[in-house]
């Protein structure tokens, strides 16, 4: 249960640092305080956490598809780009998908 909440918080930490990056402070604020809602143990929480995952992998292959886009019309290399927003995007979805787990559910009851 530790790896799976230890998985969230550093997909939460690199978005955080993503909207940092693009000087969006309170996006940035809201992806370092969500992991806070794991100190509160019902199911409502953990279902935002789990929405919060799959929002951010949204977010990481938007970027991707932004940032192909731009280096493709630049004439520049996008695949090590691809690589990258891709692995970042599946870790986190895969975090998301760890707290649908029946631990997880066990430890956030209705």
């Amino acid at each position: 249960m530790i790896t799976r909440i230890v998985l969230f918080i550093l997909a939460s930490v690199l978005l955080a640092a993503h909207f940092l990056r693009a000087s969006q402070y309170l996006p940035m604020a809201l992806c370092l305080a969500l992991p806070l809602l794991f100190l509160y143990r019902k199911k409502v929480s953990l279902i935002l956490l789990q929405v919060a995952a799959y929002a951010a992998t949204a977010i990481w292959l938007q970027t991707a598809l932004e940032l192909i886009r731009m280096r493709q019309t630049e004439g520049r290399a996008w695949t090590a780009a691809a690589i990258i927003f891709s692995a970042v995007a599946l870790f986190t979805l895969v975090s998301g998908l760890l707290l649908n787990s029946r631990v997880m559910r066990a430890r956030y009851p209705a």
